[in-house]
C-alpha cells in the first residue's frame, strides 16, 4: 500500500504502514538505527552509536526498570547501578565506571556526578536538615567550606570550622544535633593527614551516645583510594568517601568528574532522587574515555608520588627554603598518622622561600614558570607538573590577615606530574638562586615572547 492512503484521516488501512514505503530520510534514517541496534546489542537511538536514552519496546520495559528501582531501595541496593533508560539516571557506560569505582573505595554503592564539588554539595543536601549542625576541618576545599556553610544558613542550620588534627576541640565541638563531620584526607595545600581510625572512632562514640544523627565525610582526593593502607570505608566510623575523579583517578586533565561511595545505601538512593531533579550526572563520553585510560591510572599517581616525594626532598634541605609541606617528610606533624595509616604521600606539595613575603612568593611562581615545564595552572595529578602561587589562584579574596592565620600564607603549591623528577629539581633550584635578579619586565617579556611563539598572544597572530 502506499503511503498516500494512510494520510486521509477520514479512514486508514488496516495494515500497519511500512518503513519500505515511508520517505528516504525516514527509512535511512531508522534501517541505520536498527542495524546499529544489531550490531551493538544495545537499543541505541542514533546509527553513529551510544545516546542518552534506549528504545524501550513499549511500556513493559519501563514498569520493571521501576520495579526494579523499587526493589533496589527495599532491598537496600542503589539504584544508581539499574540500566539504562534516560542518561540524567545513569548509561551502560557510566555503569562500568560506578562498578570501577565501587572497588576501588571497596564500597556497597556508589554515585558518580560531573564533578567533585557536586558529590559534596549533593551529599550536603541529602544530610543537611533545619535545626541540625555540621562540622567541616578549616582546611578543606575552600568551595566546599563555603557552599556547606551557605547552605547551612539557608536551611537553618549550625555550621562549625574546626582546626584540623585537634581531635580533643573536635570532640568537644559535636552536639546532639551535629549531623556530619567533614574532613580530608591529605589537605590542600598543607597536606595535613587525616587519623581515619581515631577519627572513625570519635564518630562511632558519639552516635552510640547521644549523636544518632552523625555521620562522616571523608574527601579522598588527594590521597586517592590508592594512598591509605586500606579502604577508607573499612573502617569503622567512616560513612562516605567523596572524590573528584578529575584529578588522578583521571590523570590526564581532560575530564571533570567526581563520585560519592558508601555503604549507606538509603543515602546514596537519596543522592539518586536529589541527582535526578538537579543533574550533575556523569554522561557516557566522559565515562568512556575515563575507563580507557583507568587502568594506567595507579601506576602514573604512584609515579607522581615518587617525583614529588624527591623534589620535597631537595627543597626541605634549600638553604633559601624556610618549610616544606609533603607528607613524605620525616618530620612532617602528622608523621605517625601517615606511618600507620597511608602507604602514599601524593603528588602535591607547598613550600616558602625564606624571607619572603607574598608579593615576592608570588612574582617567584612567575619567574619558575618561564623554566616552562613547571606550567603555571590550577589543580594537580594531571600529565604536566602543575605550578601556582596559593594565594592568587585558592585564596585571592581572602584578607592577608586571615591566611597568616589560617596559615596558608606565602605558599608556593606544586602538583607533580610525569616528568622526570631531576627536571624539575633543575628548575626548582635555578629559580631559588636566581629568581630576584629576574625583573617584572623580563617576566612580561617572556609571557609575551612565549605567547607569540605559541601563537595564543591576543591581538598579535599573523594574518
Amino acid at each position: 500500500m502506499s503511503l498516500e492512503e494512510y494520510l486521509d484521516p477520514q479512514g486508514c488501512p488496516a495494515e500497519r504502514p511500512r518503513l519500505e514505503n515511508m520517505h528516504a530520510s525516514t527509512s535511512t534514517l531508522h534501517e541505520g538505527i536498527d542495524k546499529a541496534i544489531r550490531s551493538s546489542g544495545t537499543p541505541y537511538l542514533n546509527p553513529e552509536g551510544k545516546t542518552l536514552q534506549l528504545d524501550l519496546l513499549g511500556s513493559p520495559n519501563m514498569v520493571a526498570w521501576q520495579e526494579s528501582k523499587l526493589a533496589a531501595m527495599f532491598e537496600e541496593e542503589c539504584w544508581s547501578e539499574l540500566p539504562q533508560v534516560y542518561a540524567r539516571y545513569g548509561t551502560e557506560t557510566t555503569a562500568r565506571l560506578l562498578g570501577e569505582v565501587r572497588k576501588l573505595e571497596g564500597a556497597r554503592a556508589a554515585v558518580l556526578t560531573d564533578c567533585g564539588m557536586q558529590a559534596c554539595a549533593l551529599l550536603f543536601d541529602v544530610l543537611v536538615e533545619n535545626g541540625a549542625h555540621a562540622i567541616i576541618m578549616r582546611q578543606s576545599y575552600n568551595k566546599t567550606r563555603l557552599y556547606l556553610q551557605k547552605l547551612c544558613e539557608r536551611v537553618g542550620a549550625e555550621f562549625t570550622l574546626m582546626d584540623d588534627g585537634d581531635y580533643e576541640a573536635l570532640e568537644a565541638a559535636i552536639k546532639e544535633n551535629t549531623c556530619l563531620i567533614f574532613a580530608e584526607t591529605y589537605t590542600n595545600p598543607l597536606m595535613r593527614a587525616l587519623d581515619p581510625a581515631r577519627m572513625g572512632s570519635l564518630v562511632l562514640e558519639k552516635r552510640s551516645t547521644g549523636c544518632p544523627r552523625l555521620r562522616l565525610i571523608v574527601d579522598n582526593t588527594i590521597a586517592t583510594p590508592w594512598g591509605p593502607s586500606k579502604p577508607l570505608l573499612a573502617q569503622d566510623g567512616v560513612d562516605f568517601v567523596v572524590a573528584s575523579g578529575t584529578k588522578a583517578l583521571g590523570g590526564q586533565d581532560r575530564d571533570l568528574w567526581g563520585y560519592v561511595a558508601s555503604d549507606n545505601t538509603e543515602a546514596l538512593n537519596q543522592v539518586m532522587d536529589l541527582q535526578a531533579m538537579r543533574g550533575g550526572i556523569l554522561d557516557w563520553r566522559r565515562a568512556e574515555a575515563l575507563l580507557e585510560k583507568l587502568p594506567e591510572a595507579e601506576a602514573a599517581y604512584e609515579r607522581r608520588c615518587a617525583g614529588a616525594a624527591k623534589v620535597a626532598g631537595m627543597l626541605a634541605s634549600h638553604p633559601r627554603v624556610s618549610e616544606v609541606f609533603h607528607p613524605s617528610l620525616e618530620d612532617h606533624v602528622d608523621s605517625a598518622v601517615i606511618a600507620s595509616h597511608y602507604r602514599l604521600p601524593g603528588s602535591l606539595l607547598s613550600f616558602r622561600l625564606e624571607g619572603a613575603d607574598e608579593e615576592q612568593t608570588k612574582r617567584f611562581c612567575d619567574v619558575l614558570a618561564t623554566c616552562v615545564i613547571l606550567r603555571y595552572a590550577l589543580s594537580f595529578d594531571g600529565l604536566a607538573t602543575k605550578l601556582n602561587h596559593h594565594g592568587t589562584v585558592s585564596e585571592y579574596f581572602t584578607p592577608p590577615e586571615e591566611l597568616g592565620r589560617l596559615g596558608i600564607d606565602r605558599l608556593v603549591r606544586i602538583g607533580v606530574g610525569l616528568e622526570e623528577a631531576d627536571d624539575l629539581i633543575a628548575c626548582l633550584n635555578w629559580a631559588l638562586w636566581h629568581h630576584e635578579r629576574v625583573s617584572a619586565e623580563d617576566i612580561e617579556s617572556w609571557r609575551e615572547s612565549r605567547s607569540r611563539d605559541l601563537g595564543i598572544y591576543p591581538g598579535e597572530k599573523d594574518d
